[in-house]
Parts: C-alpha cells; sequence; structure tokens
C-alpha cells in the first residue's frame, strides 16, 4: 500500500490547480483562443496517457476482451452522462452553453455538478490507482502529468460558464471549488479500495478511466475544431500527445 499522504497530496495539487483555474477566470478575461490552447493541449495529454501508458501497462494483466469491454465502458459512462445529464467536459459545456441555458441556469444546476462531479471522482479514482506498487514511474508520473494539464482549463472554463449564468465572482469561484472537491472524494475512494480489490481490478479500473479519458480527449478536440482554426487546435493537442510520450520513454530509460 502506497503511502496515502503522498497520494493525496497529488490529488490535492489537482484539486488546487482546478481551482486556481476558475479564480483566474474570476479575476481576469481569458480569451477563447488561450482556452482553446489548453483545452486542446489538456485533450492531447488525456489521450496519450491513455493510449501510451494506462492500456500498454494494465494490458499484462489483462485480456484484449477485457481491455475492450473496460475502455468501452469508460467511454460509454461519459457518452450518456453528456447525452442525456449534462456535459462531463467544462470546456465543452461552456462550448454549448447558449443564451437560454444561461436564462435557465439554476433548472440545469443540479444536473451540472453531478455530471462534472462524476468527472472529477474519476480524477481522482485514477490518481490514487496509479500509485499502486505493481504500476510502474511512468504510470504514475504521466498521469499526475496528464490530469493535472487538464485540470487548468477545466476550473477556467467551469468559471467562466457559471460566470456567464450571471454568478457573482466569489460565487462562482466557491462552487468551482465545491464540484472539483469531488476530486479528494475520488482520492479517497481510490485510497479505500487498493487494499481491498486484486490488481485485475484496478486495472480494469484504469482500463474503465482511460475510456472516459478518450472521451473527453475527443469530444474537446472535435468541439474546438468546429469553433477555431485547425492549426491552433491540432497544435495544441499533438503537443500534449509529445509531451506524455516524451516523459514516458524517459521515465522507461531509466
Amino acid at each position: 500500500m502506497q503511502d496515502a499522504g503522498v497520494v493525496m497530496a497529488r490529488v490535492l495539487l489537482a484539486f488546487a490547480l482546478a481551482v486556481a483555474g476558475g479564480a483566474a477566470s474570476s479575476a481576469v478575461a481569458v480569451s477563447h483562443r488561450s482556452l482553446c490552447r489548453l483545452i486542446s493541449l489538456a485533450a492531447g495529454a488525456l489521450l496519450g496517457v491513455t493510449v501510451f501508458v494506462i492500456i500498454p501497462e494494465c494490458r499484462e494483466g489483462l485480456t484484449t476482451v477485457q481491455v475492450a469491454a473496460a475502455l468501452i465502458s469508460g467511454y460509454g459512462v461519459f457518452f450518456l452522462v453528456s447525452r442525456y445529464v449534462f456535459h462531463v467536459c467544462p470546456a465543452c459545456a461552456a462550448s454549448h452553453f447558449d443564451e437560454a441555458a444561461t436564462r435557465h441556469f439554476s433548472e440545469i444546476a443540479v444536473a451540472m455538478i453531478v455530471a462534472l462531479g462524476l468527472h472529477s471522482t474519476l480524477d481522482g479514482l485514477a490518481l490514487a490507482l496509479g500509485r499502486e506498487e505493481s504500476m510502474g514511474r511512468s504510470m504514475d508520473a504521466t498521469l499526475l502529468l496528464a490530469i493535472c494539464v487538464h485540470k487548468v482549463p477545466e476550473g477556467l472554463a467551469l468559471g467562466a460558464l457559471l460566470l456567464a449564468s450571471g454568478m457573482k465572482r466569489l460565487r462562482a469561484v466557491a462552487v468551482v471549488a465545491a464540484v472539483e472537491s469531488t476530486t479528494l472524494l475520488g482520492g479517497i475512494l481510490g485510497l479505500w479500495i487498493l487494499p481491498r480489490v486484486s490488481g485485475l481490478w484496478i486495472d480494469l479500473a484504469l482500463v474503465h478511466v482511460g475510456g472516459g479519458f478518450i472521451f473527453l480527449a475527443l469530444h474537446a478536440v472535435f468541439g474546438e475544431l468546429v469553433n477555431h482554426g485547425k492549426r491552433i487546435v491540432l497544435a495544441g493537442f499533438s503537443l500534449g500527445v509529445v509531451l506524455i510520450l516524451f516523459l514516458h520513454l524517459a521515465l522507461h530509460s531509466h
């Protein structure tokens, strides 16, 4: 069992970055072009950590059918929640947040909190499970980097969405903190799960989370491609993928 203090420090870092993003969106005007760069970078990092790290690391203890089922279940859960509850990606939610939604924000607030809370809970769970003893240093470090990179634009987008609804700045930051606190819940859940389940279930859980990451990455990058030039989106996305791959290879070479 890994040191719980180390796990919670990582989870707290991710939580703090998301809240900092929410605070930044309340304090300064963030252009959608800048947010687009960050969203694309984060999407690339999430896809990269799933393809280059999570799947290869967990594949050793799973069959091809188990890997496919876990990926599909992770992707499917986020797809269904986004379709029938609310967007699990704040950046995607902001892109679909029209004037009508702004006027009726109170009616969708609960759905938004449930959807984004699920997303953040899985972030925290992944950070905890990635510290499991059988996982290599690459899994540990790249998961931390990918999740932290995507927490900043997540907080920025959620903060901007709340401000667009007419919410006061301090209250918007407080709501961001409340929603993102489910990241801490996910970390605690992961610490509780680790000593109680076999490596098989940990591998399945991580691949399931990876399926969710694939949904977030594709949904975010295609959403940005529709609204912005391909060059800025693809450059940020490619940088995110390369960043994860470089770190993964560097850690494996030692």
